[in-house]
């Protein structure tokens, strides 16, 4: 039986597009990438597991680092609209998928892209640009929209029947949908693009590259999570949004201690749960003394005149700092937010 990767998310069309080729008889792997966000702090991709089994076919996680973030740095065709450098990211995953079908034998790599439906990597000239960008061109199938692309090398070898293929084009998932209803497939409902098309998140990743280029890759996994403010170029906190970021954030900071103790502390209320919070960088004393105000504005004790937060790591020694709860206008004077304009090398 004839391997085949499938780039798989758990979605419509890569469901669709892996049944698709299970029908024909191929042993499908399903290959799952995940964002740099969520790769090491406890977060399993229950949406791929879930659709994966319902499928019937095996699941292949594969986790981005370094190599994910030397390309976010400087991708080759830019950016969209936020910090998504969508063209370069599919190059890269297309190159490291191709690289997996040859260590498992797999005939190829199969997308569940459609022709037409997003606007920067899925345009019909940029899969040809992609393909030959990522030295795999006439190898990656593409079922959903294979036939109005040239056929690919297994479809010629008569590997798989181009016939009981598809010829969708453009934003609408109505054949998709019917045919996961006929097949009864289960799926993740259509969704929007990957965390770096979000605007905040675009914003965090603009102040980032603007006032340290040489971010690490824990810095990086850090725009994903928490309020961001920054008070001066050489500091910034980043300050929980909930129970469940807490711990999140802490797995971070642990990572970032090893790395770089002299450079990181938290904070935390001392008397009362609330956010946990992580400053980056040289603070000064008045920077101290806002982070620990503005841990405390996020906690249900915010109305109190005076909270006890405790600050730890970077020779801290556990210390307790008294302040008031910071005022919005405060927040908002340092934020990091979409309504700034940062200065940066983005294209």
């Amino acid at each position: 039986m004839h391997k085949a990767i499938v780039m798989f998310s758990g979605g419509l069309d890569s469901v669709v597009a892996a049944h698709a080729l299970k029908s024909q008889g191929l042993d499908v792997i399903a290959l799952h990438f995940v964002l740099p966000f969520y790769a090491g702090v406890g977060i399993r991709p229950a949406q791929a597991e879930e659709s994966a089994e319902a499928l019937g076919v095996t699941l292949r996680v594969e986790e981005e680092g370094e190599e994910f973030l030397e390309m976010v740095r400087s991708p080759k065709f830019g950016y969209g609209k936020n910090a998504n450098p969508c063209i370069d990211c599919r190059i890269h995953r297309v190159q490291k998928a191709a690289r997996i079908a040859e260590e498992t034998g797999a005939v190829c790599v199969a997308t569940g892209e459609v022709a037409g439906q997003r606007p920067m990597s899925q345009k019909m000239h940029m899969l040809h640009r992609i393909e030959k960008a990522a030295g795999v061109k006439g190898k990656i199938l593409r079922p959903l929209s294979a036939k109005l692309l040239p056929p690919t090398e297994v479809e010629l070898a008569g590997i798989v029947d181009r016939e009981k293929l598809f010829d969708i084009s453009g934003r609408t998932r109505a054949v998709q949908l019917a045919y996961a209803k006929e097949h009864g497939l289960i799926h993740a409902s259509p969704a929007g693009g990957c965390t770096l098309t979000n605007l905040e998140t675009g914003a965090r990743f603009a102040d980032l590259m603007a006032n340290n280029p040489l971010f690490s890759l824990i810095d990086f996994k850090l725009i994903a999570y928490g309020r961001h403010f920054r008070t001066s170029p050489k500091y910034r906190v980043i300050i929980s949004r909930n129970s469940g970021e807490n711990e999140i954030i802490e797995k971070l900071y642990a990572s970032l201690q090893a790395s770089s103790p002299s450079n990181v502390f938290q904070m935390y209320l001392r008397d009362a749960p609330g956010p946990l919070a992580i400053g980056l960088g040289e603070p000064s004393e008045d920077d101290l003394r806002f982070s620990a105000a503005a841990t405390a504005r996020f906690s249900k004790i915010r109305d109190m005149e005076s909270v006890a937060v405790i600050i730890s790591g970077n020779n801290f020694d556990n210390r307790v700092t008294n302040v008031r709860p910071a005022e919005e206008s405060e927040l908002d004077r340092y934020r990091v937010s979409s309504d700034k304009k940062v200065k940066t090398p983005l294209r």
